[in-house]
C-alpha cells in the first residue's frame, strides 16, 4: 500500500508533466540557456525575461521523462518575480535537497516540495536537476555580460558536483 503523502507528491509531478508552466514563448530573452542529460534524453531550453534585476518572464521548453518535464515547470511557476539572488539561492536549495545534503528546507517552496521524493531514486536525480542547472548556467553567462553565446550545460559535465 502507497503511503497517501507520496501518493500527494506523484500527483503533483504528473499535473506539472501534464499541464507544464512557462511552456508559452517569451518576445524578450535576456537569458537564453539549453541543457541535455545523456543518460536520459532529456533536453530542456530555457529563456528569461528580466525587468530590473527580477525574473519578469520564463519560457522553458522540456523534452523528456516526466519527472525532468515536472522539475522545469515548477522551476518556471516559482522563480517569476524572484531576483537573481533569489533564484541563484533556491537553485541550491533544490540541488542540496535532491542529493539529501539538507534536512532543513524552506517552508514557502510550494510545489518544489513534491521534487524531495526524486532522491529516493538516485538515477532520476539527473532529471529532476537539469532545469536547475540549465538555470545557474544561464544567469552565470547574463552576469559575465550580454556578449556570450547562450549557455550550455550537461548533466555529464557536471557530475562531480
Amino acid at each position: 500500500m502507497s503511503d497517501p503523502l507520496d501518493d500527494m507528491y506523484r500527483e503533483v509531478i504528473l499535473d506539472h508533466y501534464r499541464s507544464p508552466r512557462g511552456k508559452k514563448p517569451i518576445k524578450k530573452k535576456d537569458i537564453e540557456s539549453e541543457g541535455k542529460n545523456p543518460s536520459c534524453g532529456d533536453e530542456i531550453e530555457m529563456e528569461l525575461d528580466m525587468d530590473n534585476g527580477k525574473v519578469k518572464d520564463v519560457h522553458v521548453n522540456c523534452h523528456g521523462c516526466a519527472i525532468s518535464v515536472a522539475s522545469g515547470s515548477m522551476l518556471a511557476e516559482y522563480i517569476k518575480g524572484k531576483s537573481l539572488d533569489e533564484v541563484k539561492k533556491i537553485s541550491e536549495v533544490v540541488k542540496k535537497m535532491l542529493k539529501g545534503e539538507v534536512d532543513n528546507l524552506p517552508e514557502d517552496l510550494g510545489d518544489l516540495d513534491a521534487l524531495k521524493g526524486v532522491r529516493n531514486f538516485p538515477v532520476r536525480i539527473k532529471c529532476a536537476l537539469l532545469a536547475w542547472m540549465t538555470l545557474i548556467e544561464g544567469v552565470k553567462n547574463y552576469e559575465k555580460g550580454k556578449n556570450h553565446p547562450k549557455a550550455s550545460i550537461s548533466t555529464e559535465d557536471k557530475e562531480k558536483e
